[in-house]
């Protein structure tokens, strides 16, 4: 049941557990292959550094490796929609650009290269933000059998639970603790932060922890290199919208 579904989302202690129930429940739907993407650092220009999304997907390393990571998605029609768009999108409406011939070169090169893989069907979620430099949204990609018209049917059915299911899983996304690949801190680490942005100095720190003031700064230096910024206020900063600091224990 949809109610049932709702409070276990809820109550999820962690990324790993909504995320493998969350692509559980959508395949229900047909939808098999999802990426969930999220930005706090969206400009006029750029969606900001891709070391600093918060990226969710179940699919293959081949397809993301290209999409992901050659940075295809920037040219992607339907992230383009999703950044001036709130709501839910049907993927029909890349059809059309083929047939008006709207479609630009790089926008027609991310259409053929998922084409490729199979991504050919599905529908894209872009969320409501509470920043103009934040963005998150979901594409949800059907079974490479069914075309467009078979995903539509579906949504004309469910639609409006899927939508709200999606919704409720990005609330909870922005609650739960996210450590992007190569980027955890240690709890050493964590705990100097912590100490940081409650306004503490080193040697402040460094009596609260039983450490050396060297060995806190060597803590925090870490801690930086870790999250790729430059200074320990950003990262208290960045590690704070991750959740990676002043939270519980999953």
């Amino acid at each position: 049941m949809l109610r049932d579904y709702l409070h276990y989302l809820s109550n999820t202690k962690s990324l790993e557990e909504l995320w493998s129930a969350h692509t559980s429940k959508m395949a229900e739907y047909g939808f098999d292959r999802l990426i969930y993407g999220f930005t706090r650092y969206l400009t006029n220009t750029s969606l900001g550094d891709p070391e600093d999304f918060v990226i969710l997907t179940n699919h293959s390393a081949a397809y993301t490796d290209v999409f992901l990571g050659q940075g295809l998605y920037f040219h992607a029609p339907m992230v383009r929609w999703a950044l001036d768009h709130e709501g839910v999108g049907s993927w029909k409406m890349l059809a059309d650009m083929i047939d008006t011939k709207t479609m630009t070169a790089d926008e027609n090169k991310v259409f053929e290269f998922n084409r490729s893989m199979g991504v050919t069907a599905g529908y894209t979620i872009s969320f409501k933000s509470v920043s103009a430099r934040s963005k998150g949204a979901i594409a949800l990609t059907a079974r490479k059998e069914l075309g467009q018209s078979d995903v539509d049917a579906v949504w004309a059915d469910h639609g409006r639970d899927i939508h709200l299911m999606n919704n409720i899983a990005h609330l909870k996304i922005l609650t739960l603790p996210y450590t992007a690949p190569n980027r955890a801190l240690t709890n050493r680490q964590r705990e100097a932060l912590e100490w940081v942005g409650d306004g503490k100095t080193t040697q402040d720190i460094a009596l609260l922890m039983g450490l050396t003031s060297a060995t806190v700064e060597k803590h925090l230096r870490l801690a930086r290199e870790s999250l790729s910024v430059e200074t320990t206020a950003q990262a208290v900063l960045k590690a704070s919208f991750h959740n990676q600091i002043f939270v519980l224990e999953a």
